[in-house]
């Protein structure tokens, strides 16, 4: 039996060499490799405590997935530009943290489609060996860049473009109950940018045409270690279940599943402090 305590964060993620998702969670000072757990049972308790993932400061309440209230207001990472970077503002002089976005929105961004159980577009700012772990948190079987873009905000410009084709959004829920259907996402990437041709050259002439750059890299295939995936998925809630124990069979995306089709998202308690015990 090994016993970690402490606060968590969400689980680190990278691909091996056969693309097999691979899964590490900080937990105070150390970090579990969850995919040695896969078939083991796993207890977790939860004390009470939150402390806040940026200032460490305890909080009653978790906010945008492990800040503090005062953290959620005042951090440029927690405004509504991150999740919707058409509306980011640094160019009107008004960013929270222009250091921070200098160094973070003023960079290249990728768009891409994922195969999260239904073919979506998204952005990430990290592609790592043709491998982004935004694709890995968000439990995609297949992914491929699309486009390198100047920054954020011409991101944001570009998946609004492509949104009125695709869906933008992963159903966690479809995401977790199978391996999904292959699908051809380099013919896909090819008819999407045919329709939505009219709009780029409108945000090209805006921007440049150095706001967009077309990539000609592959399609990947993204692979987890599953033992079983749930029939019915039944969301562990750590506010109202404090102690939850059971056998590991999978990890997806950011969600532990044990068995009793159970499933724990647990880049949602980032900041908890959680008693993990293990066989």
């Amino acid at each position: 039996m090994t016993l970690y305590q402490g606060n968590t964060r969400k689980m680190r993620v990278s691909t091996d060499s056969n693309n097999i998702a691979q899964y590490a969670l900080p937990i105070g000072d150390n970090e579990i490799n969850m995919n040695a757990l896969i078939g083991q049972s796993l207890k977790v308790n939860y004390g009470g405590e939150i402390h806040c993932v940026h200032c460490a400061t305890k909080t009653k309440k978790s906010f945008n997935q492990g800040y503090c209230y005062r953290c959620l207001m005042k951090l440029a990472q927690c405004d509504t530009c991150i999740i919707k970077p058409e509306l980011c503002h640094y160019d009107k002089g008004t960013c929270r943290e222009p250091a921070w976005g200098e160094a973070n929105c003023l960079s290249d961004h990728f768009v891409y489609l994922a195969n999260t159980g239904t073919v979506k577009v998204g952005i990430t700012r990290h592609v790592t060996d043709g491998v982004s772990s935004r694709w890995i948190d968000q439990g995609a079987t297949q992914a491929i860049a699309v486009m390198r873009v100047q920054n954020r905000l011409t991101s944001g410009l570009v998946e609004m473009t492509f949104k009125e084709h695709i869906a933008d959004k992963t159903n966690w829920r479809t995401m977790l109950k199978s391996q999904p259907e292959q699908v051809d996402l380099a013919a896909l990437k090819e008819s999407l940018l045919e329709q939505v041709e009219a709009d780029l050259d409108e945000i090209i002439e805006e921007y440049g045409f150095q706001a967009i750059d077309i990539t000609d890299t592959p399609a990947i295939d993204i692979h987890y270690p599953v033992e079983q995936y749930p029939e019915k998925v039944k969301s562990i809630n750590l506010d109202k279940e404090l102690t939850f124990e059971g056998t590991l069979l999978g990890i997806k995306g950011q969600y532990l599943m044990l068995d009793g089709d159970r499933v724990i998202n647990m880049r949602k308690y980032s900041g908890y402090n959680l008693q993990i015990e293990t066989a």
